[in-house]
């Protein structure tokens, strides 16, 4: 873990207009965060790219926006009445609550820190003919490690499934889990805490309790034959959403990464049964080939089956992210069965069949789903791209986004307010504004306007100078090499489109 960056790029959100505290004047809102001038072009992008690489490159998935508020019996049919719920525990001495789940998971991740350490270690006595693959296979003590998380995971599994929620106290307890803040090991009984915020349309006496949406799939799922019958979609098709969703979270956690109310980027992909575990293959590539395409290693990634089943599963994966406090799930791929539709089935008494017309059948569909949190998203790409450099005479903190889904995709910087050079910039911006995000910056030196385009994470800066008025050129500089080159005025389009265009980074996926 590293606490120190994280502290650093939260506080480097809130510097340069990426996310502030909620109602700060008020002291603030636990949990809840609004977005600034940068940090509402970033959460944009990464929308965008979701959106147009789902709808765009997949002929057979369209787009759907569904209300926040549905009819209560939504969530009786999808289970979220009974059964929407995470096991609670509190130190009885420091007075925090946890997540009991996550706290067993957290003392797993320790365990295979324990596993680095030790390939790391023997990476460096070994030299070039180390093979990590092999010595994790043969190595006693890793093997021993790997043990002891699969003995973890089947106990937790257990415990969870079968509601015996005294066995996973108990599992916290023999585990030796302290409160991370305070170590204390005097802990509550385990118990369940339902996540939905209720409320009500009207003030009228006798209205039914409606909730605020707990995710945005149940929107598809109740308008499947609207969607299929408008759109002429054939199976195998999907359905995407945007949307906000709300969880009273027990812990509400590191910055944006766990909220109480969040946004959601949701794919339902509609089978034929028997095909989805092919789908879901099939999605589970696509989706990594996603995130990697926006430049973060595959090393900081990995795929994390899921310990316990959601009730409407019969295959589920994270894909975990290595953010500074460890792998954290950022998109999960879940095969959800013919659950939902047959459930809506039952509560609505409305069939939510397709007819096959290649088997001469109709049947209720089966359901593959991607779904990502676009605020993890967000802060994913943030700690990917924070990143602190010394250079000959000084440092700086760049932002080493993937110049698509930079806030500002160019600076235009007039080198002084006169001798006609604001007006050379003034020319260029209006050429270019219609196509990009660009920004004027004509305050302060050069170089100080140079590091702050480079926290914003800005990937070029075009610098107007007198030499500009004669030749009609100007000196681009490169945010990550800081190279600098003289190009014609009229070549700039041309080079910010190359890099910036959301089509540009669209075409790496195809």
């Amino acid at each position: 873990m590293n606490a120190d960056i994280f502290e650093k790029i939260i506080a480097h959100c809130k510097e340069y207009g990426f996310v502030f505290p909620s109602s700060e004047i008020y002291g603030g809102q636990a949990a809840v965060y609004d977005y600034g001038p940068n940090g509402v072009e970033l959460k944009n992008k990464l929308r965008q790219y979701w959106y147009q690489s789902m709808t765009r490159l997949h002929s057979n998935v369209v787009g759907l926006d569904s209300s926040i508020f549905m009819h209560p019996t939504t969530w009786k049919a999808s289970g979220h009445v009974d059964g929407f719920n995470d096991p609670m525990i509190d130190n009885k001495d420091s007075k925090k609550r946890y997540r009991a789940d996550v706290l067993v998971e957290d003392y797993q991740e320790k365990i295979r820190g324990k596993i680095k350490k030790e390939l790391t270690k023997a990476a460096k006595r070994f030299g070039e003919d180390f093979d990590p693959k092999m010595y994790a296979e043969t190595n006693p003590r890793v093997q021993g490690y790997h043990t002891q998380i699969k003995e973890i995971d089947a106990r937790l599994k257990a415990g969870l499934e079968n509601s015996d929620l005294a066995d996973v106290k108990a599992l916290i307890e023999e585990l030796g889990i302290g409160c991370p803040v305070s170590g204390s090991k005097n802990w509550t009984e385990v118990r369940q805490f339902n996540l939905m915020y209720s409320t009500q349309m009207s003030a009228t006496d006798g209205e039914q309790v409606l909730y605020l949406r707990p995710e945005t799939a149940q929107g598809i799922f109740v308008n499947f034959l609207n969607v299929q019958k408008t759109s002429r979609q054939k199976l195998p098709f999907g359905i995407a959403q945007t949307g906000k969703a709300f969880r009273n979270e027990i812990v509400a956690r590191q910055f944006i990464m766990r909220m109480k109310e969040f946004e959601q980027l949701e794919m339902q992909f509609f089978c034929r049964p028997g095909t989805e575990m092919e789908w879901y293959e099939k999605w589970k590539e696509s989706r990594i080939k996603w995130h990697k395409a926006l430049g973060t290693p595959e090393a900081k990634y990995r795929f994390h089956d899921h310990v316990k089943m959601a009730h409407y599963a019969n295959a589920a994966v994270d894909i975990e992210y290595e953010f500074p406090f460890g792998f954290k799930e950022v998109e999960g791929i879940h095969s959800r069965t013919d659950f939902d539709l047959k459930q809506h089935e039952e509560h609505s008494g409305k069939k939510l069949r397709y007819f096959d017309p290649e088997i001469n059948e109709s049947y209720v569909p089966y359901v593959v789903e991607t779904s990502i949190g676009l605020d993890r998203l967000f802060l994913l790409n943030l700690c990917q791209a924070y990143t602190e450099e010394k250079l000959e005479n000084e440092s700086r903190i760049v932002l080493k986004f993937h110049p698509a889904i930079a806030p500002i995709s160019a600076a235009i910087l007039p080198l002084v307010k006169k001798d006609g050079l604001p007006e050379i910039a003034e020319t260029l911006y209006k050429e270019l504004k219609f196509d990009f995000n660009v920004h004027i910056e004509d305050k302060d030196s050069i170089g100080r306007r140079y590091r702050r385009m480079d926290a914003l994470g800005t990937p070029f800066c075009i610098t107007i100078d007198h030499d500009s008025l004669a030749n009609q050129d100007c000196t681009i500089r490169y945010r990550d090499s800081m190279e600098q080159k003289r190009v014609k005025l009229s070549e700039v389009k041309a080079i910010i489109e190359a890099e910036t265009s959301m089509s540009s980074l669209l075409k790496t996926l195809v």
